[in-house]
């Protein structure tokens, strides 16, 4: 593998959504994003809901990814999430749909267990509509 790439694998628990190499990922953690870069130093992360982006030769892809961990250690990175999809797998009209629907049920009397899973459903709805707008394969924002 040529030292200036980084090696990705995106892996959830049905499939590997991503294994190549690219220049740079960016990863919602917990505690906010993070550029990874070859040679990064190793680490653990822990990922959020959020948009997980790939910059490679002068192109980004971007995915929603529904939490889960990273570990970095030489030119790789690995991305063990919970749950992950490209803007091509989303189908916007129904994330709308249930973002409306949690929206809804947040306005209920809800116990704390049912108020925590529709908090969770919008933060995905919400991750899955940002996604959706995005092209394909674009050009990386500078």
């Amino acid at each position: 593998m040529s030292s200036e790439k980084l090696r990705l694998q995106i892996i959830t628990p049905d499939c590997v959504k991503y294994d190549d190499e690219c220049d740079m990922v960016i990863l919602r953690c917990t505690t906010g994003d993070m550029g990874i870069l070859p040679k990064h130093e190793a680490c653990v992360a822990i990922l959020d809901y959020g948009v997980l982006r790939i910059l490679n030769d002068g192109e980004e892809r971007r995915m929603a990814v529904y939490g889960g961990i990273a570990k970095i250690w030489d030119d790789m990175a690995t991305v063990l999430v919970n749950g992950a999809q490209w803007p091509e797998d989303i189908d916007r009209a129904d994330a709308e749909a249930e973002r409306e629907k949690a929206e809804r049920r947040l306005q209920e009397s809800l116990d704390d267990v049912q108020l925590q899973k529709e908090h969770i459903l919008m933060r995905r709805t919400l991750v899955q509509i940002e996604v959706s707008s995005y092209p394909l394969i674009g050009k990386a924002e500078r």
